[in-house]
């Protein structure tokens, strides 16, 4: 599903559930937290820098494509550098409300070959580090590893999901959308509506190596709220209660020498406007 917690296709809301997933290993470098995450009237997001950005720099928030507050882009839509007043909550490592950040551009957006949204909030890294005391997360510049540990922590629920990583799909298609290299979760990781946005953040590294973004919630083929896998062949495959994210470090094969979203370097991984999936 969308997790959004109130898609304006029509998303079933959901309350609360109970979380399940393995343990956290004893030995992890990263105790799970809500640490630099951001709540959102509708969604999940998380307060973000690329491994190169600067103190100086303005800070950013990730959240999904399909959490833009105009609606979801269609399919083959890529929005860039345009204007945005999106604020939420900056939460603190338990969960308490730490104050405002406000965005004022919408750096990038799609719901096409991956599902992402990042903002440039009005204060820098350092400024909201000063006032806050939160460091933000680094987004990993590295292909997720398949059966590593990470934490999903949703920022709208105040709750994390403890799970693994079980593999990558090639290509992954709900309704007109369709994604590539999806990262699959360890059966029983079942991220629900309102975990949309939530970044996933490898226990070993600390760094978000996704962003949280659907599950099958019945059953169905391809349809909105049940993803399917799609083989080479064409053949898909649903699987109820199968939740899916998205990579994060198709931005870093896409930054200039001022760390800036230039979507003609090339090995750019990101979606070009006019793109398909």
């Amino acid at each position: 599903m969308l997790r959004r917690i109130a898609s304006i296709l029509g998303a079933t809301v959901l309350g609360a559930a109970v979380i399940s997933g393995p343990a956290t290993p004893a030995a992890a470098a990263v105790t799970p937290s809500l640490t630099a995450t951001i709540a959102l009237s509708n969604c999940s997001a998380a307060l973000v820098r690329y491994p190169t950005s600067l103190d100086t720099d303005r800070a950013m928030m990730l959240t999904n494509g399909h959490c833009y507050e105009g609606g979801m882009p269609a399919a083959g839509v890529v929005l860039q550098n345009n204007n945005s007043r999106r604020s939420g909550t900056l939460l603190s490592s338990s969960g308490s409300s730490l104050g405002t950040v406000r965005a004022d551009q919408l750096l990038y957006a799609t719901m096409t070959g991956t599902d992402v949204a990042l903002y440039r909030l009005t204060k820098s890294f350092a400024a909201l580090k000063s006032t806050y005391g939160v460091t933000a997360l680094t987004i990993t510049n590295t292909h997720p590893v398949d059966g590593s540990t990470m934490f999903i922590p949703s920022s709208y629920w105040k709750r994390t999901w403890n799970c693994s990583v079980n593999g990558f799909v090639a290509t992954l298609k709900e309704a007109q959308w369709t994604w590539h290299d999806s990262i699959r979760y360890n059966t029983g990781c079942d991220t629900i509506h309102g975990t949309s946005g939530s970044p996933i953040v490898d226990v070993n590294s600390g760094q978000v190596v996704g962003i949280n973004n659907t599950g099958n919630d019945n059953g169905g083929m391809c349809t909105l709220n049940n993803p399917c896998e799609v083989d080479a062949d064409g053949t898909t495959h649903a699987y109820q209660g199968q939740s899916y994210g998205q990579e994060v470090y198709w931005f870093t094969t896409c930054l200039n020498a001022s760390n800036q979203i230039d979507l003609t370097i090339t090995g750019c991984l990101l979606t070009k406007p006019g793109g398909t999936a």
